[in-house]
C-alpha cells in the first residue's frame, strides 16, 4: 500500500482553511473492478469503514441520492452527506479505467437532521486502474466543506491519516469481499 496526499490551496483564500486534495496511492494484490465493486457497495461498506453511522440509497424524482452519516470524534457533530454518483468503466487508449464522479445535492425529501451538521459542498474524482501487475493504481481528487470550526489538529490529521487509513481499510475489504 502506498499513498500521497496533496493538498491543493489554489482555489480557497487562507482565511477559509479549506482544501481540495489530490490523493495518489497503489493497492497491491487489489484487482481495479474488486475494489470498484467495495467502492460502490454500500451496504458492505458499513460493515468495513469505522466511520459509517447510516448510509443508504433511495430514488427520489427518479434519480438515485446517497444518504451518508459520518462519525466525528466528540465533542464534534457528527456530519451528513446527501449526494449522487455515477460509475463508468472506460477505455482509453487500451487501458481500462474505472471513473466514479460524487456531487452534493440538495434533495427536500431529505432534510436536515437535529445535531448533525449538513456538507452541501462536496465533489469526488475517483479513477482506478491496473497497476500492471495484480494491483491497482488510485487517484483521488476530493474536497468538502464539513462546516462548522474544525480544529487544524483534525484537518491535518485527515489529510495524513485518514487518506492512507482509508485505503488501508479498503484494501483489507476488498481481501474481504464477496459478492
Amino acid at each position: 500500500l502506498s499513498c500521497v496526499t496533496f493538498p491543493l490551496p489554489l482555489l480557497f483564500s487562507q482565511q477559509s482553511g479549506l482544501y481540495e486534495y489530490k490523493i495518489f496511492g497503489g493497492l497491491a494484490d487489489c484487482p481495479p473492478k474488486l475494489c470498484v465493486d467495495v467502492y460502490m457497495d454500500l451496504n458492505f461498506r458499513k460493515q468495513w469503514d469505522q466511520y459509517v453511522k447510516e448510509l443508504y440509497e433511495k430514488t427520489y424524482d427518479g434519480e438515485k441520492v446517497i444518504y451518508w452519516e459520518v462519525k466525528y470524534p466528540f465533542p464534534l457533530s457528527n456530519r451528513d452527506y446527501v449526494y449522487i454518483r455515477e460509475c463508468r468503466e472506460m477505455d482509453v487508449d487500451g487501458r481500462k479505467i474505472w471513473v466514479v464522479l460524487a456531487q452534493s445535492v440538495s434533495v427536500p425529501q431529505c432534510p436536515e437532521k437535529p445535531g448533525i451538521i449538513r456538507v452541501k459542498s462536496y465533489k469526488q474524482s475517483l479513477a482506478i486502474e491496473s497497476d500492471g501487475k495484480t494491483g491497482s493504481k488510485v487517484y483521488m481528487y476530493y474536497f468538502d466543506n464539513p462546516g462548522g470550526m474544525i480544529p487544524s489538529w483534525l484537518v491535518n490529521w485527515a489529510a495524513k491519516s485518514g487518506v492512507p487509513t482509508f485505503l488501508k481499510d479498503m484494501q483489507k475489504a476488498c481481501c474481504n469481499y464477496s459478492k
